[in-house]
């Protein structure tokens, strides 16, 4: 009886042991799982405005994706120098759990262009926006518009300083905004200091960096055949839709799930891009 008691422990053991084991392996396949799904999703979007307006005009964008399950960060810019828009924004990226999808609207385009050298950044979205190069600034793209192109209605500077004429704003700006909106958007611009459009870029992030661009074919603030140029150059993703400058207040789920395929398919995007530099090399 001794010997089927010791006997019947040392199974009771044997089984545990194995339990134990094949739970601890069930729950490293779990982990495993769930780091990889993790991985293949950048959940921080960080939102950055242009010129003449603030933040605020994100609310739509951002509530969509906070909806889908993404954290987002709208940054407020003062627009009176790139550099220091630049360090706003790097506040905002540093402040963030893990890598980010950085988004630009406008100028905020020249923001993360320069900004999206940080190394938590792992893809960028351009929405209507100045992909400049190397060197370049909004002020040298802009100087020398071509024949035709719609001329923005920017006022002579004071102290520094541009806004838009309001009149013209809503034609100009957002012309797929409700009027009041538009009006209200007109009668609150953040004036636009001459040195941020000025700025220029010390290195362009997107040529380390897979980018998106969402290009409006009805503006008339950034000409669409100039967002053809910048995005083709920066080997971007690029989806046309029929909107203003105000893309991303007149049509936030668009410009949101636009965001959302950037945050899904941004590793698969970087792998490839690794993949056609080494075979280059």
């Amino acid at each position: 009886m001794k010997n089927n008691g010791m006997a019947m422990g040392v199974k009771t053991r044997i089984i545990y042991g194995a339990l134990a084991i094949m739970t601890i392996i069930l729950s490293m396949g779990e982990n495993t799982m769930a780091q990889t799904k993790s991985t293949t999703v950048v959940k921080n979007i960080v939102l950055v405005h242009g010129g003449f307006v603030d933040g605020s005009g994100w609310e739509g964008v951002y509530n969509v994706l906070k909806k889908d399950g993404y954290t987002v960060t709208i940054v407020q810019n003062p627009t009176i120098s790139l550099a220091d828009d630049v360090a706003v924004t790097k506040r905002a990226i540093a402040a963030q759990n893990g890598p980010v999808i950085l988004v630009g609207h406008s100028y905020g385009g020249a923001v993360i262009t320069e900004a999206g050298n940080d190394p938590k950044v792992a893809g960028l979205v351009y929405i209507a926006a100045f992909a400049l190069d190397k060197g370049e600034s909004v002020s040298s793209l802009i100087k020398d518009p071509p024949p035709g192109a719609p001329v923005p209605p920017i006022l002579p500077p004071v102290d520094g300083f541009l806004l838009l004429d309001k009149a013209k704003f809503p034609a100009s700006f957002a012309g797929d905004v409700s009027p009041e909106e538009a009006e209200f958007m007109a009668d609150s611009q953040v004036p636009w200091g001459v040195n941020a459009l000025g700025g220029t870029i010390s290195e362009a992030a997107w040529k380390a960096k897979p980018s998106w661009y969402l290009l409006t074919t009805e503006d008339r603030m950034l000409p669409p055949d100039a967002q053809r140029l910048m995005s083709k150059r920066a080997g971007a993703t690029v989806v046309e839709v029929k909107s203003s400058h105000a893309v991303y207040v007149s049509q936030p789920q668009a410009v949101a799930h636009f965001i959302e395929k950037a945050a899904t398919g941004v590793l698969e995007a970087a792998n490839d891009r690794e993949t056609t530099t080494a075979a280059a090399r």
